[in-house]
């Protein structure tokens, strides 16, 4: 295995030059997707100077030049690589970057696992990978890296290692939360199945909106709205527990008495729904994987005075305090003061989806394109033909990310619910104190 793992270095350092030494459109590639990305990880918290190796290392096996992989071109050009390794190559389509947890340190390497998915992995040490950093590796060490197969049976570390420490639950509640902002692709990397039930998870929070409140658009007082948003979860809850053959006409603290839970696993119980459906399924070894999110309107929104709450079963939900005002503007043909400004902040802020652009421009075709050229200064935009170019202009993306309100697997749905307890009690007593922003919606 020694030298399998020898070689396993040997054809990552000549990939990684191969393709540092390439021209054309092998280089455009690398260069969209590395800039997109660290673009990206510049709008939340840095992780440290391994983030460019990490963001490299995924160019190498997940991006795409032309419709190759760079693999493929790696491949095409090494015309006398042996079949051993060729198949070794190949195998790399499926790495993955991951947030690991080291859960036993064996003669030979590492068990470790994968702290999104739950999924576990023996991991032998690369020989490129500092030996100080490897004797660091103890268990409950947290690492964020990138691992390739070997064969299917064992893994190994494909890129620099980030020792992030032997974390609490708010700290590792944190540290996931990053992972999810910085590396999206792989937030279920190594888990289709998970990703596939998450963005089914989008689609039945859209449509169950929409029946509950007959619209896929609201506006309301944010007063109004939470009371409502309330209404909406126990409905939820109860549909929830009849799917899992469960009684709904009984509290949650009832089932959670009659699963025989502890007292601290009842109050779990009556926070979320994610949570009593956690502790219920473990008690009546219910098959249910992923916790849905808790259906409530966002904390800074809760006193505005007007909220419209827009749903998507692809974009997820958009809520937004000027939607109405934006509307009835456009409605007018305004193109004074307050409609140049809506416009300009739509196309600014980060909080204004793609999917926000493509409703209204449906509706105001003509009044936006007006407002645009004016914000622009630029005449000749065209709504149909200019939109999106210059939606990319401003970071939107053309195509969702899995939104916050996707169900989450419920290993990670605990530990949110925990991370949230102990920063609760580590506080003093205070009158109108507000929840962290620990929970199923933040992941």
């Amino acid at each position: 295995m020694d030298s399998t793992l020898a070689r396993v270095a040997e054809l990552k350092e000549a990939f990684l030059e191969f393709v540092y030494e390439a021209e054309g459109d092998l280089a455009i590639a690398l260069e969209a997707y590395t800039a997109d990305r660290l673009a990206q990880m510049s709008k939340v918290q840095q992780q440290g100077t391994g983030q460019r190796d990490l963001v490299v290392d995924s160019f190498l096996t997940k991006g795409r030049v032309n419709g190759d992989s760079p693999i493929d071109r790696f491949l095409a050009e090494q015309p006398d690589l042996v079949e051993g390794d060729r198949a070794l190559l190949c195998r790399w389509h499926h790495n993955f970057t991951g947030l690991f947890a080291i859960t036993q340190v064996l003669p030979t390497g590492f068990e470790v696992m994968n702290w999104m998915t739950a999924k576990s992995y023996t991991v032998l040490p690369n020989p490129l990978t500092p030996p100080d950093t490897l004797a660091r590796l103890k268990e409950g060490e947290i690492v964020l890296t990138r691992l390739a197969p070997i064969d299917e049976a064992t893994w190994t570390f494909f890129s620099p290692l980030s020792l992030l420490g032997k974390l609490s639950k708010p700290k590792l509640a944190v540290a996931i939360g990053n992972f999810k902002d910085n590396h999206k692709d792989d937030r279920y990397g190594d888990a289709p199945d998970l990703l596939e039930e998450a963005w089914k998870s989008v689609e039945v929070y859209h449509e169950e909106f929409v029946e509950f409140f007959g619209a896929d658009e609201i506006t309301l007082s944010g007063y109004e709205l939470s009371k409502r948003f309330a209404e909406f979860q126990q409905v939820i809850t109860q549909r929830r527990l009849a799917e899992a053959g469960l009684d709904g006409s009984k509290s949650l603290n009832e089932l959670a008495q009659e699963a025989d839970l502890s007292d601290d696993a009842m109050a779990s119980v009556a926070e979320t729904l994610g949570t009593s459906q956690e502790t219920i399924a473990k008690a009546m070894q219910h098959p249910a994987k992923m916790a849905p999110p808790r259906a409530e309107l966002p904390p800074h929104l809760k006193k505005a005075e007007q909220v419209t709450v827009l749903t998507h079963p692809r974009w997820g939900q958009q809520s937004l305090t000027t939607y109405r005002q934006f509307k009835t503007q456009l409605e007018a043909g305004d193109t004074g003061e307050v409609a140049t400004r809506l416009t300009r902040q739509y196309l600014e802020s980060a909080e204004v989806s793609t999917f926000v652009w493509q409703r209204l421009a449906a509706q105001y075709p003509t009044q936006l394109e007006v407002l645009v050229r004016l914000v622009l200064n630029r005449p000749d935009f065209d709504i149909a033909a200019d939109l999106e170019a210059t939606l990319q202009t401003y970071n939107k993306p053309l195509q969702p990310d899995l939104p916050e309100i996707a169900s989450v697997p419920l290993h990670l749905n605990a530990l949110f619910q925990d991370a949230l307890q102990e920063v609760e009690k580590s506080r003093p007593k205070a009158k109108g104190k507000q929840k962290t922003g620990f929970g199923v919606q933040k992941l």
